[in-house]
């Protein structure tokens, strides 16, 4: 089983990716949810951290210099991957991340841990992005930190659905930022896993279920 099968499959038993009949927050009505705020206890934390890792090894085996996690979800998303970088590959990479309001009082400052420094080059650890906002925040605020070179974003999944472009948010942030952007896993490596493949007995994507997937990314795939 390759990492991303591994991935498809934890976020199945954690209770983050689900199948049903929700409502987004832009107000589409979409067969399948991820909740990252599911994920709850050390062993999670920990598998997860894993799974980035292993998605940056693949795509960056070097080339940065920190990981950047947004506030909140994004804190421990790269304490985990950190963790699990230098325990699984040796790279002992700094953390940092950001407070939604700047401390006034002792260092004071909006950045807590590894202090980015010119010509760092950065990664941003983000969950799943829907409208980019977090990342576009972010990457305005490395503006008034230092001169760093955002290099990466590594998500959990990709939604591939139409941002405020005809192309992808991920994309959008592509073309805007020049940044490199890689999920752990898109949809359609979750449809191609899931469909007809049991999960502890249970099998989540079936042919309705699949249908209504493949209608959904017609209607809001991005072009």
């Amino acid at each position: 089983m390759t990492y991303k099968e591994a991935f498809i499959t934890f976020m199945v038993r954690s209770g983050v990716l689900t199948f049903g009949d929700f409502t987004t927050k832009s107000g589409r009505k979409t067969p399948y949810f991820v909740n990252t705020g599911n994920y709850r206890t050390g062993a999670q934390a920990a598998q997860l951290g894993d799974y980035y890792a292993a998605c940056i090894q693949e795509h960056m085996p070097d080339g940065i210099d920190a990981l950047f996690g947004p506030a909140y979800k994004g804190i421990p998303l790269a304490v985990a991957a950190a963790s699990s970088l230098y325990r699984s590959y040796g790279r002992d990479l700094p953390y940092c991340f950001n407070r939604k309001e700047a401390k006034d009082h002792g260092e004071g400052g909006s950045m807590v841990g590894y202090k980015p420094q010119d010509g760092d080059r950065i990664a941003i650890i983000e969950d799943v992005v829907t409208a980019g906002t977090a990342v576009r925040e972010s990457i305005a605020l490395f503006e008034h930190v230092a001169q760093v070179d955002i290099k990466a974003l590594f998500v959990s999944v990709d939604r591939m659905e139409r941002g405020t472009r005809d192309c992808s948010t991920l994309d959008e942030l592509r073309q805007d930022y020049g940044i490199q952007v890689y999920p752990i896993v898109t949809v359609r490596e979750i449809i191609d896993f899931l469909y007809q493949t049991p999960i502890d007995g249970v099998v989540y994507i079936d042919d309705d279920r699949r249908a209504q997937m493949e209608a959904y990314l017609t209607k809001y795939g991005a072009r």
